[in-house]
């Protein structure tokens, strides 16, 4: 009997057999075999842009569902069913280790950001700036060696990871040491490092990589690294309740990091996860709730590591990341300059994407070009070098060359007293020769002070955050000055634009907070200038503070494209529900612009990074025109050359079929009744089918009927594995099915083993359903039958990515093609 079906279908020029030789199967997306299926130059390539890649690694696509097979069902026969609590237990869990997570990254942060800045007090005092400079870029490069190192030479990947390759995965992609013991303690590490060196950027995309990591980790209870299988939540070790918990953890370490628990839950359904459902939400908000709880519950007593007593007591001041106290009766001419704001942030939202995605470009292709790959990574370590010796020559000399300012007694508007006051600008006004201040109580009972500090330095010598939280407060109409904004807002722009994708793990969140904060601080302030600081009730919405916040907003959604969950999130980390509405505004404006140029930072990261991502919607483009795939069917994008397998299958010929394909998957194919034709009946896994032969026990000889005893199925937990335990064992058992005449004569029952709700559509079916269940289902295979349910064809994620869709298509409305269109 033969092991591979050949269907033949009639052409013009006589027949075609159906069988595939190619070395990369059709699940298989390979970055250089979409330019040479598609016929595509390398100048046309608008959409992957993989040439500048060090290795071009084929992904591969996953299931979301698991295979419905009957090792499966019977596998499910001995689960409980229908009692929640250890999944709810699992969310707690994972809340608490990422809100623990949360409260150490920012503990650490601070306290080498302050260590680092203590050792030159002193020198800052005498004014000895030079002595600065070399005591903050050593201590800084310190940092920086060991962040890069670790990225480069300790995680498995090789590269900085992050929220675009989590959104690839879970959007059906699979990606190496994504989520790697070493990939957790190298990002966890070198984002630390990172953020106190003095880079311009932020912990919040490795805080989602980490969170989404514990979720992994903590749900599956196994590791291949540490030799570990707990035998505890096993019936969570599938596809589809491994994806959930890792939506989960992404959502905990953004409202860690933040202490937005609705905004987490919100950023991972608009912009994370490609698979939803009102279940899923109620478990991640309850997670992002655990995650931010805790958080806060530590950082209620502990600062620094110490102990500062009133454990459990939530200061608004604390929690509230960027609070803002006084809060403006709003104005319907407000609106106009969110407007402007909004406009202004999508424009350089826009420029910001497209400067950031050439920068990278021109770095891969630099990195690339050295053909030593220990060379290739110095290089990239040498790189964070010189950003860092950049970022520190900025933040240390900048400030020289800018006076000392009075701090404005509208301080006193949001703080305290002056303790607070000089609490707040230590630093900066010891560390840049302002005078010493003093202070007194005045009539009212309110202590005043003549305090100076430095404007620059206030703005840019410790970091964004604190920059932000400078720009935000109200009441605060001409603390800082045109020549302050507009310097720190274009190095600002320029240098976290240029760190964005270096060596080291970072964020691009404060970055885009605060370039927001600068230029709406820039619009407030010249509101100021025209109408002047007013204090009636009915002209106090115009206060830069305010229009800071606003545009931080703008900024943020014209180079995220974010709207709801940005939304939200502004509202919690400033407490700012009266300028609800101008945020809203402003978000939309900026994405409505920044969509009309580029798109989003990380849909162009994911191109950038080929990472195939399949949109909610597929857009089609033929000459300028957007197809519309119901005029189309399956047929016209589908691989018509199809390996499939019987439900009886030969060992030698299987074994060839594994060693000479890298097909992720096959269609298997059955006769209903003896005399009736092969029909479609289910598929099965490259995997499974590597696991089947590594048991030769299972083995039967052939028999003169196409029974097959089903005594003794190897169970799912041995067939269903992630990767290969083995991989040169099976190499040697293959070599030796096939070249052994004994295995000639034995064969293998699949049927147990089938996923047999696989689905499959017939070959006219519309091409624009075909997509959405492709991707609403989170497929991997999705076979194509004739009206007699005989296999003519399968579609993979390839197939359906926009170059060889649009490619396909394109031959479909050729001249050439008398049946275009159907």
């Amino acid at each position: 009997m033969s092991s591979l079906f050949s269907y033949r279908r009639h052409v013009d020029d006589g027949e075609e057999e159906m069988l595939m030789a190619e070395d990369h199967g059709p699940d298989l997306i390979h970055p250089q075999e979409f330019r040479r299926q598609c016929g595509i130059n390398r100048n046309s390539l608008a959409y992957y842009d993989c040439e500048e890649r060090e290795q071009p690694v084929p992904h591969e696509s996953l299931d979301y569902l698991p295979s419905h097979s009957g090792v499966y069902k019977k596998w499910l026969q001995e689960k409980t069913y229908g009692k929640e609590w250890d999944r709810w237990l699992l969310m707690g869990l994972i809340g608490t280790a990422v809100g623990m997570l949360g409260f150490l990254t920012h503990q650490i942060v601070d306290s080498l950001i302050k260590l680092k800045w203590d050792l030159v007090e002193s020198y800052l005092k005498d004014g000895n700036f030079h002595l600065v400079w070399v005591c903050v870029l050593g201590s800084g490069l310190a940092m920086v060696l060991v962040s890069s190192s670790l990225v480069l030479f300790f995680c498995p990947a090789g590269s900085p990871s992050g929220l675009p390759e989590i959104i690839g995965y879970l959007n059906g992609t699979s990606i190496q040491h994504l989520f790697s013991i070493k990939t957790f303690l190298g990002t966890f590490v070198s984002c630390m490092l990172a953020v106190a060196s003095g880079l311009f950027c932020g912990l919040e995309g490795p805080m989602i990589h980490l969170g989404a990591i514990l979720g992994c980790g903590l749900s599956q209870l196994q590791s291949d690294t540490l030799g570990i299988h707990l035998p505890f939540f096993t019936r969570f070790r599938n596809s589809a309740d491994k994806r959930s918990f890792i939506t989960a953890g992404a959502g905990a370490g953004i409202a860690s990091v933040f202490r937005a628990p609705i905004g987490g839950l919100l950023f991972t359904l608009e912009e994370v996860s490609s698979f939803w459902d009102i279940r899923l939400a109620w478990q991640t908000f309850f997670c992002c709730l655990t995650a931010t709880f805790t958080t806060d519950l530590l950082s209620s007593s502990l600062h620094g590591f110490v102990y500062r007593g009133h454990f459990g007591f939530f200061e608004a001041e604390k929690r509230i990341l960027f609070w803002v106290k006084n809060l403006l009766d709003m104005h319907v001419l407000a609106f106009i300059p969110a407007i402007l704001l909004g406009m202004l942030g999508g424009l350089l939202g826009a420029l910001f994407v497209s400067l950031n995605i050439k920068i990278n470009k021109l770095r891969m292709q630099f990195f690339n070009s050295i053909p030593k790959p220990s060379l290739s990574k110095t290089s990239k370590l040498l790189e964070t070098v010189l950003i860092l010796v950049c970022t520190t020559t900025v933040t240390v000399y900048l400030p020289y060359f800018f006076p000392c300012t009075p701090v404005m007694n509208a301080r006193n508007y949001q703080l305290r007293n002056s303790s607070e006051i000089i609490y707040q600008f230590k630093r900066e006004i010891s560390e840049y020769g302002c005078s010493p201040n003093t202070s007194w109580i005045g009539p009212d009972g309110v202590r005043y002070s003549n305090q100076t500090f430095n404007q620059a330095a206030a703005l840019l010598v410790e970091n964004g955050k604190r920059g932000i939280t400078y720009l935000f407060k109200r009441g605060t109409h001409e603390e800082f000055g045109y020549t302050s904004l507009c310097t720190a807002l274009a190095f600002y722009f320029i240098l976290s634009c240029w760190t964005a994708g270096s060596a080291v793990a970072s964020g691009l969140v404060i970055p885009m907070l605060y370039t927001g904060a600068l230029y709406g601080r820039i619009i407030g302030l010249i509101l100021v200038s025209i109408f002047g600081v007013q204090t009636n009730e009915y002209g106090a919405w115009i206060d830069p503070g305010l229009f800071a916040a606003i545009g931080a907003a703008s900024f943020f959604s014209g180079v995220s494209r974010l709207t709801i969950s940005l939304t939200v999130i502004m509202v919690e980390i400033t407490n700012d529900v009266q300028s609800l509405l101008l945020i809203m505004l402003a978000v939309m404006v900026a994405k409505m612009v920044g969509d009309f140029f580029s798109a989003s930072l990380y849909s162009s990261l994911l191109r950038l990074k080929c990472i195939p991502y399949l949109d909610v919607e597929p857009f089609v483009h033929h000459r300028r025109e957007r197809l519309n795939l119901e005029l189309f069917s399956a047929r016209d994008v589908m691989e018509p050359h199809v390996r499939v397998l019987h439900l009886r299958e030969n060992i030698a010929s299987l074994a060839w079929l594994l060693a000479s394909t890298s097909h992720g998957g096959f269609p298997v194919v059955g006769r209903p009744k003896p005399d009736h034709a092969q029909v479609f009946q289910g598929t099965i896994k490259r995997l499974e089918l590597c696991m089947l032969l590594e048991n030769e026990h299972i083995f039967e000889p052939e028999t003169s009927n196409e029974s097959f005893s089903f005594s003794h199925p190897l169970t799912y937990e041995k067939i269903t594995v992630e990767k290969l335990p083995k991989p040169s064992r099976l190499a040697v058992l293959l070599n030796r099915y096939t070249t052994d005449p004994r295995y000639q004569q034995l064969f293998i029952n699949l049927e147990p083993y089938i996923n047999k709700s696989a689905m499959s559509v017939q070959a006219h079916f519309s091409l624009q359903r075909t997509y959405i269940i492709f991707r609403t289902l989170g497929l991997r295979h999705l076979t194509v039958v004739d009206l007699q349910n005989r296999v003519v064809g399968v579609i993979t994620r390839k197939d359906l990515m926009p170059l060889p869709l649009e490619e396909r298509l394109r031959l479909q409305l050729s001249p050439q093609s008398p049946d275009a269109g159907e």
